[in-house]
C-alpha cells in the first residue's frame, strides 16, 4: 500500500497510473460475498475510529459502539488513572451482552464503577477485572484473574479514539496507518470542538456508495441547486464548488475547495434567514479565534480558503470548514446494500446566545444537504443491482472514488494472500 506524492499541476488521475483511467465495476458495492471479505479483511484489520476523547470525560465514563461489520460490540471507558480503554461488550459467564439498557442493539453511554450483568451480576472494574462472582462457591476451580474482559487494541490520535479488532498485534501502529497527511492536522484546537449536533441515518445502499457522494464536488451545482438560489449556485460553482486540489496517501484521500464568502454576495443571493443568523452552508459568518492552524490544512494555499476533507480508510471522514468548525462523517455498514450514516457538526463553545443560534443554521443546513446526498443512493444502489450496466465512467475530478474502490480491493488481495491455506 505505497504512499502518493502530490501530483504536478494539470490533470489529477493521470498521475496516478496504478489507479487506471478506464471505467470502472461497482461489483464491490452489490456482492455479498465481497462484503463478507471486507468484514475480515478491512473491518477486522484496519484502525477504526468509534469517538472522541469529550465522549468519556471522567473516571467510570463509557459509551457502548455497535460494531456489525465486525459482528462485535464494544465498551469504551476511562480508567481510574485516566487511559482510554476498549472491551468486547461481552460478560465472561453465559455471553450476555454486559452494558446495555432497554433494547440490546441500541448503543448507550453513562457512568459506573463497575460493569454488572444483567443476566447474573458478575461485575467487572473499570480495568476489565473479574471482581464479583454470584454464588462463586457454587463453580468449579474458577480462577477471576484468568476471566476479565476481552480487551481490544485502543489507541488516542489528537482525542480521536481509534479500535482495532485484529486478535494479534495490529499490523500498524495507529500513527503509521494515518501517515503524514493526517498527522499534520496535529495543532488544530479538536478539543475545542465541544459544541456538537448529531444525525445518524439508515440508509439501503453499501456504505462506500455514500462516501463516494462526499469525495467529489461535480455533482454539488446539480444535486443541491435547488437549495439556494439560481445565482447564488453559480456563484458557489465559480467560487469553488469543483474542488481545485487533490491528495492520496496510502489508503487515505484529501479534497481540498476555495471558499464562499457568502455575507460579501449581493443580498439576493441569499437566502433571508442567513441574513438574520449570519450564518449558513459555510458555517457562522463571524470566525472564531483558533490560532495558528497546523500545516496539514489548505495544502492548495486556496485563497479564499473553503474547506479540507479527510477521508480516513475505511470509513471515517473529517472535514474542516476555513469558518472554524468540522464535520466528522462515520459510514457504518450493516450489510452488502445497507449501512447506517452518522454526521456530527462541531464548533467551539457559544459565548452569546446569536453564536449558538448561527451555530444551529449551519448544523440545520448541513443536514439537508447530506439529505440531499443521500437521497440518490438507493436509487443508485437498485440500478447498479440490476446489472444492466456492469461498468461506469469516472471523471477526472472522481479520483478519490476511484482510489477508495481500487484500496478496498487491495486490502481484500492482501488479506487473501496472507490468510492462504490457514483453516
Amino acid at each position: 500500500m505505497a504512499r502518493f506524492p502530490k501530483p504536478p499541476e494539470g490533470s489529477w488521475t493521470q498521475h496516478y497510473p496504478e489507479l487506471g483511467t478506464g471505467p470502472v465495476s461497482y461489483e464491490d458495492s452489490i456482492t455479498p460475498e465481497i462484503w463478507e471479505l471486507e468484514r475480515k479483511a478491512i473491518f477486522k484489520r484496519a484502525w477504526l475510529n468509534v469517538g472522541r476523547v469529550e465522549q468519556i470525560p471522567r473516571k467510570g465514563s463509557y459509551f457502548t459502539k455497535e460494531l456489525a461489520a465486525a459482528n462485535t460490540s464494544l465498551i469504551l471507558t476511562r480508567t481510574g488513572d485516566g487511559e482510554i480503554k476498549a472491551y468486547h461488550n461481552i460478560c465472561r459467564h453465559r455471553g450476555n451482552k454486559l452494558v446495555w439498557n432497554d433494547l440490546p442493539q441500541e448503543e448507550t453511554s453513562g457512568t459506573c464503577r463497575q460493569f454488572t450483568c444483567k443476566y447474573h451480576a458478575w461485575r467487572y472494574d473499570l480495568d476489565g477485572n473479574l471482581t464479583f462472582v454470584q454464588q462463586e462457591g457454587e463453580f468449579f476451580d474458577l480462577d477471576k484473574s484468568k476471566y476479565g474482559l476481552v480487551d481490544v487494541h485502543c489507541e488516542v490520535w489528537a482525542g480521536f479514539i481509534f479500535v482495532n479488532l485484529s486478535k494479534g498485534a495490529p499490523e500498524q501502529s495507529l500513527r503509521d496507518f494515518l501517515g503524514p497527511m493526517v498527522t499534520d492536522l496535529e495543532g488544530y484546537p479538536f478539543d475545542r470542538m465541544t459544541s456538537r449536533f448529531t444525525y445518524r441515518s439508515e440508509v439501503k445502499a453499501n456504505w462506500k456508495l455514500y462516501m463516494d457522494a462526499f469525495q467529489e464536488f461535480y455533482h454539488a451545482p446539480i444535486l443541491h441547486g435547488n437549495q439556494s438560489p439560481t445565482a447564488y449556485s453559480k456563484a458557489a460553482a465559480q467560487a469553488g464548488f469543483e474542488a481545485p486540489h487533490y491528495q492520496l496517501d496510502g489508503p487515505h484521500r484529501l479534497v481540498s475547495t476555495s471558499g464562499v464568502k457568502a455575507w460579501e454576495m449581493a443580498a439576493e443571493m441569499r437566502k433571508p434567514v442567513e441574513d438574520i443568523c449570519q450564518s449558513g452552508l459555510f458555517g457562522p459568518w463571524e470566525k472564531p479565534d483558533l490560532g495558528e492552524m497546523p500545516v496539514g490544512l489548505n495544502p492548495a494555499k486556496c485563497d479564499p480558503w473553503g474547506l479540507d476533507s479527510f477521508q480516513l480508510f475505511p470509513n471515517f471522514t473529517i472535514l474542516i470548514w476555513s469558518q472554524g468548525w468540522m464535520l466528522t462523517y462515520h459510514y457504518w455498514p450493516t450489510s452488502h446494500n445497507t449501512h447506517i450514516f452518522e454526521g456530527t457538526a462541531y464548533f467551539p463553545e457559544p459565548r452569546t446566545p446569536r453564536e449558538r443560534i448561527a451555530q444551529e443554521l449551519a448544523a440545520v443546513t448541513f443536514k439537508e444537504f447530506s439529505l440531499q446526498d443521500a437521497n440518490t443512493l438507493e436509487a443508485t444502489q437498485s440500478m447498479i443491482e440490476s446489472q444492466v450496466v456492469r461498468e461506469f465512467l469516472l471523471n477526472d475530478q472522481e479520483i478519490l472514488i476511484r482510489h477508495l474502490h481500487k484500496e478496498t480491493a487491495a486490502w481484500i488481495d492482501d488479506f487473501q494472500r496472507k490468510t492462504a491455506g490457514v483453516k
